[in-house]
């Protein structure tokens, strides 16, 4: 069984981000990228599935610019075979990255999809119900455990009232949640082999689907700046701010 992950380039989680002087978007100059960190564990999950002999085959997709093959060769470095680059400069929103990974998918047949549950640069939540759909299988998101039994899949999912467990046949598509795994850290040896794993780059104009963006981005801007914090005497003027101020009681 072959496994599908989509990665995305984003912003580091502990970088500061900035809004650009001129309000039009996220200010990238010189910033630090990274691997999606929920992407970073759907990987993880793909590679124990091969280790456990449950998978064949793991393959990272990732839709980007050119410099998403750093992504890539990061999931490449945690134990992913090999890699393909859907490349293009346009900016790719939520339905229009499905299109392409179902593109994939129809070229590569994977038995299994694992999307992290979100992107944490736009937090839309949508890729991955968004390729189900269009791919016509089962899903499962929030995934926080993951369970291959033959033709089929346990799915345990965090949900408002606890835990719930859906039993998927295969394909199917699972998004995954934080407390799935924890991803393991690439090894210098790792990261030399994955230089020499094989990386397709396929222009997405080839794959005959339509990356028109659907939502218009009309202004940018940070968050006004938090309060500073106060002191109090004692707990009747706590009590008092809380009652008056804070209107929480």
């Amino acid at each position: 069984m072959k496994v599908l992950v989509p990665v995305k380039r984003v912003v580091d989680y502990n970088v500061k981000v900035r809004v650009r002087s001129d309000n039009s978007g996220v200010d990238l100059n010189g910033v630090k990228m990274a691997i999606n960190p929920f992407d970073e564990i759907a990987v993880e999950e793909a590679v124990r599935l091969r280790e456990n002999q449950l998978a064949s085959e793991v393959i990272v997709v990732s839709c980007g610019s050119a410099a998403s093959q750093e992504t890539l060769r990061t999931a490449l470095a945690m134990g992913a075979d090999r890699a393909i680059l859907v490349e293009s400069d346009a900016e790719l929103q939520p339905l229009a990255v499905a299109r392409l990974l179902k593109a994939v998918a129809d070229r590569e047949q994977p038995g299994l999809v694992i999307c992290g549950k979100q992107a944490i640069d736009d937090d839309a939540n949508q890729t991955g119900q968004m390729l189900a759909a269009l791919m016509g299988v089962g899903q499962a998101t929030f995934a926080s455990r993951l369970v291959v039994e033959g033709s089929a899949i346990q799915v345990t999912r965090e949900v408002d009232g606890g835990l719930e467990t859906l039993a998927l046949k295969l394909p199917a598509v699972v998004t995954a949640d934080l407390r799935l795994n924890e991803p393991r850290y690439a090894t210098l040896p790792n990261i030399m082999k994955a230089k020499k794993k094989p990386l397709e780059a396929l222009p997405a104009a080839s794959l005959g689907v339509d990356i028109a963006p659907r939502l218009r981005h009309g202004r940018h801007e940070e968050p006004a700046p938090r309060k500073g914090g106060v002191k109090v005497a004692d707990v009747a003027e706590l009590v008092g701010k809380l009652k008056n101020e804070a209107k929480v009681i």
